[in-house]
This record gives structure tokens, sequence and C-alpha cells, in this order.
């Protein structure tokens, strides 16, 4: 199904005929134009072939870093720009994150679907205005809460008039610069905040606050937190990817690369029509 904005987004991500999970993918943070368009064509195509609902990933400024020079992007107004010419181009829908009230607006001109930072989770101003927007809203879980605790944020969208949203579990601090996964946190974030829950199987799996100042990943176990989190019962999967993860601005160190994608994602295809029928 070719995604326009006449097709609410919660259809568009129910529509796989082998009721797939779905998918959103992409770059960390929107470099240029071309490799924004070649990642998106290159994972459109992979995931028409899974029959996969597939939605773009790709930020549009990165706010939470950890130096001063690290990198936060190309520009917002250019960014959003290549974000919609990707929209635009292949007919699949769009997803970037805001950080601020006043960006909620600005970016729901070009996105559909406003993804909200784990760290800023619990921003009452912040949800209040992505869902007066009409736009879907994903809310990462803080790594500092329980997934039970998701509830609340989820009232604060629906209490402002808005119905689609979706959850997204990335672990959960664990001692100093390190993450868990709670498996558990996926069927209880099912139930308590009653809608899609997605499992980040990248953001997973990374290692925050390094020494150094660059946060580090453990990316091969990308495919086992992935596994994991569609047997636990996940109805979508978040991940980002690179042509070349080595050298990518932000976050490289736990992304997949894009030359892997197509055997995993033809593998969790086999595992979720397997567990289908259990």
């Amino acid at each position: 199904m070719l995604y326009n904005d006449n097709i609410k987004i919660t259809d568009y991500l129910k529509q796989s005929h082998t009721d797939n999970f779905f998918l959103l993918a992409g770059p960390c943070v929107i470099e240029g134009e071309e490799m924004a368009m070649d990642l998106a064509e290159q994972l459109l195509e992979i995931t028409t072939r899974l029959d996969i609902p597939y939605v773009f990933k790709g930020s549009y400024r990165k706010a939470n870093r950890s130096r001063i020079d690290s990198f936060t992007g190309i520009g917002d107004e250019k960014a959003l720009k290549v974000l919609r010419k990707v929209k635009e181009t292949f007919g699949i829908p769009v997803v970037t994150d805001i950080h601020t009230p006043d960006e909620a607006a600005m970016a729901a001109e070009y996105v559909d679907i406003l993804q909200i930072p784990a760290f800023l989770c619990r921003q009452t101003d912040l949800l209040i205005a992505a869902a007066k927007t009409g736009k879907m809203v994903n809310i990462k879980k803080g790594q500092f809460l329980s997934p039970s605790s998701m509830r609340f944020a989820c009232q604060k969208v629906r209490e402002s008039g808005n119905d689609m949203l979706a959850v997204t579990e990335r672990g959960t601090f664990f001692g100093y610069g390190d993450l868990v996964v709670d498996m558990r946190g996926i069927p209880v974030m099912r139930e308590e905040c009653e809608c899609p829950v997605i499992m980040d199987i990248t953001h997973s799996l990374q290692q925050p606050n390094s020494a150094d100042g660059v946060s580090g990943g453990i990316p091969k176990l990308i495919k086992t937190i992935a596994k994991s989190g569609l047997a636990a019962g996940a109805d979508g999967i978040f991940m980002e990817t690179h042509r070349n993860p080595a050298v990518a601005k932000s976050d490289g160190a736990n992304m997949l690369p894009l030359s892997e994608a197509g055997e995993l994602l033809k593998k969790l295809t086999t595992l979720r029509l397997t567990l289908n029928e259990i």
C-alpha cells in the first residue's frame, strides 16, 4: 500500500497481508539527501518483498549529545525537507524526533509520526503539543521508568484528543554506562498502555556516556534482541541502519549495517509467521 495523507497511519501499519510486524528504520540522523534516499530505497525494496509495513526513520536534529562538538544535523529545515522528499518519492510515511513543544507543529508539517525521545517521555507540555498536531505519537520508554509507568505518558496524549500512539522499549539503565532489556515489559506495556509496542533493537544495546564522550554499543546482539522482542509480543521493530556504521555521524556503535538488514528481516518475518501459529 502506497502511503499518502488520506490514509490513516494506524491503518497503514496494520496493512500486512500476513499479519507481519511493522518496521521503523533508517539512519540515526539525516546526514544528507543522497544517503537518506539511498537507505529508504533499499529498505523499501526489502520490506515490500517481505510484506512488512515500513516507516522511514531519520532525526532532523540530534539534541541529546554527549559532547558539544558532536554532530547535530545539517539544519532543521533542510533535514525536514529531505524527510518529506523520502515520503513523496517512495510513498512511505516518515518519523522523526522532537524535543520541545515548539518543534511539534513545525515537524508535523513534514512527517507522519512524531517520536518522543526516551529522556523526554515525561515532559507534559511536549506530549500535549505532539498530540494536538493530530499526528501519530511514538513515545520511547524512559531508561529510568518501569514499563507500567508508561501508561501515564499515554494518558497525556489520549486526554489531549489523540488516540494514535505507540510506545517503544529501548532498555533500562543498569549500573553505569549500560542498559538491560526486560522482555516482561513488552506484554506489560501492551496491556497497560493499550497501544502497539515497538522493540528498539539498536538503542537497547547502547552503552551510553562512555569515558571519551562517545556512546558505545553491542551490535552483535541486535539479532538476539530482535528475536526476543517479537517472541515477547512486540508489534513493531525499530532499528537504525547505515551503509557504513563506522563513519556514521551519530550512534554508529550500535547500528545494524545495511548489508545485514535483508537477512535479519527475512528471519524475523519467518519467526513472526511461526509465532502467529502458536
